[in-house]
């Protein structure tokens, strides 16, 4: 009986031997078809590449020599940031019911969080039913082949305040949010990241406009973090959002911080000269590096070597830029 138990043992060691060295033999495809496909976004897309994001096509930075140190080390943090792998997780852990004198509606609260790590930037957005059932319906103009086998919550002629039903709708919610995230061409489409975005940049924009500095920047300092996460393969997107933040330190005189942001929004604008923030911000950024005491010629001569290229143009301030933004 012994000797049978040793037998097995020793036959069972020396297939795991086999199975390690014919894994630690394998070609990289052959491991690449062996593992869980995460998705990793500076992974290399092969598939459909006419319909894969065009958006990181024009978003790619690559360094030069005529990057700064600090451009540089920028470029490589961003690089990293890409190279990691990126999930993000969606709950919806408690509603409220809104009561105005003409209707009567559900707000769903959203935590959005990344895993992986400690996230302790999670982003908290509501959205009301009407708000899924509008994406619902600009997906399905998009994207009715993926859409294909997603469900949604229907509504119901009574009972859509019961605690029942607003459970029911709580993990609904949170599983068709998940399932949306799952696809790529979904989850980096402008129609879903809108959903995720736009209402609160509609209000910090409202904000600006009105001269409210504080409440904007407290509200577009919360949306930046997801809005990178959700977009990055595509860095230059977010260059208003950064650029709008440079205008609200900029008021508040905090020229240290608009520095700070102004020098983010500028490095993923490095080979994208041509954008139209990039004369406004590059400006901006003489001025505030004068007014800090820092390096301000560098900037001048990126300036006057744009100049030099291009015709002169009407040239908007940042400030004028973004009151322009998220009017309509």
């Amino acid at each position: 009986m012994d000797q049978d138990l040793h037998c097995t043992a020793e036959k069972e060691l020396l297939e795991a031997v086999s199975r390690i060295t014919t894994f630690s033999t394998a070609s990289p495809s052959d491991v690449e078809q062996n593992q869980p496909k995460a998705e990793i976004s500076c992974q290399v897309r092969k598939e459909n590449p006419e319909k894969d994001d065009l958006q990181d096509s024009n978003a790619s930075l690559s360094p030069n020599s005529s990057m700064t140190t600090k451009e540089l080390q920028e470029y490589w943090r961003n690089e990293k940031r890409q190279c990691r792998q990126v999930k993000l997780l969606f709950e919806i852990p408690s509603t409220r019911v809104v009561e105005h004198h003409l209707s009567k509606y559900v707000m769903y609260k959203i935590i959005i969080l990344q895993t992986g790590s400690f996230d302790s930037n999670k982003s908290v957005i509501e959205r009301r039913y009407s708000d899924f059932e509008k994406l619902h319906r600009n997906l399905l103009e998009e994207f009715s082949e993926e859409m294909e086998d997603v469900t949604f919550p229907k509504k119901t002629l009574t009972g859509n305040f019961t605690e029942e039903i607003i459970n029911e709708r709580k993990l609904a919610f949170k599983d068709y949010l998940r399932l949306l995230y799952s696809m790529k061409y979904i989850r980096r489409s402008k129609k879903f990241i809108d959903f995720l975005t736009r209402p609160e940049l509609q209000e910090a924009y409202g904000c600006l406009r009105g001269g409210q500095y504080t409440k904007a920047l407290e509200i577009l300092l919360e949306v930046i973090g997801l809005q990178e996460r959700l977009t990055r393969g595509n860095p230059v997107s977010v260059v208003p959002t950064l650029c709008a933040i440079v205008v609200c330190h900029k008021d508040l005189e905090n020229p240290a911080s608009a520095f700070e942001y102004g020098e983010k929004a500028l490095s993923r604008l490095h080979m994208h000269t041509s954008h139209r923030y990039y004369i406004p911000l590059l400006e901006t950024m003489i001025t505030l590096a004068y007014e800090l005491g820092k390096d301000f010629l560098s900037l001048q001569e990126k300036l006057e070597e744009w100049k030099t290229k291009k015709d002169p143009i009407r040239v908007f301030t940042l400030k004028e830029l973004a009151v322009q933004e998220y009017v309509h």
